[in-house]
């Protein structure tokens, strides 16, 4: 079965998916870490994030893997390394390259075949997986996204302001809802989740439910 979760930055998906995957005992997907990657090779190899052709041959040219959890860049774990604050920066310049999409979207599809999965993203539903069994859409509000993040960025001793990050997630919302292809939008048979005032443990929760009636229905 593929259960995907779509949903604006900020709405809590990485974390839910990454609980409700544990929760059914099915695989993790984190697509957006996929994405960091390719925008943290790019500092790595000074590759310039503002030429499409450059980054789209920097995606044909890197192995992304993950391996309990830890997502492999070349081999190398850089999971903490993606979610710098110069990352996120950069990382809307390798979401909105439709070569790297493309690349990135393969990847996902391959990486699926043969498992349960729990999958997560901004297109997972409509564009990745449209025949997933089970689709998901997590909702917040602005503040309350930004709040997440900004709470998330200071205990790792950053140092940006609630403000800054306001500012660019509005941006990232923008451009996510503009994106030419892979834009994000809610699939027309997704459940809509919105999170605010709940505990993960409530989403989750929800949204084991929702998945084991919809096992209930298959089996039947």
């Amino acid at each position: 079965m593929i259960v995907t979760i779509d949903g604006p930055a900020g709405a809590g998906k990485s974390t839910a998916a990454r609980a409700l995957a544990q929760r059914l005992g099915f695989a993790y997907l984190d697509t957006g870490a996929m994405y960091r990657a390719v925008a943290l090779a790019a500092i790595q190899r000074a590759v310039d994030w503002t030429q499409p052709d450059a980054l789209a041959q920097l995606a044909q040219q890197i192995h992304i893997a993950f391996q309990n959890d830890r997502l492999l860049l070349d081999g190398v774990d850089v999971t903490e390394a993606i979610r710098d604050w110069k990352i996120t920066q950069i990382t809307p310049y390798v979401a909105d390259n439709v070569q790297v999409r493309k690349r990135l979207m393969h990847f996902q599809r391959q990486w699926a075949q043969g498992r349960d999965i729990v999958t997560e993203g901004r297109d997972q539903g409509t564009l990745v997986f449209p025949e997933a069994e089970c689709k998901f859409f997590l909702t917040a509000s602005a503040e309350e996204r930004a709040r997440r993040r900004w709470t998330e960025l200071r205990a790792r001793g950053e140092s940006a302001s609630f403000q800054e990050v306001l500012a660019d997630q509005q941006r990232r919302d923008q451009e996510d809802a503009n994106r030419p292809f892979g834009r994000l939008t809610k699939a027309p048979d997704a459940i809509e989740v919105p999170t605010d005032g709940l505990t993960l443990a409530e989403v989750v929760d929800q949204l084991a439910a929702f998945v084991r009636q919809r096992q209930q229905e298959n089996a039947s």
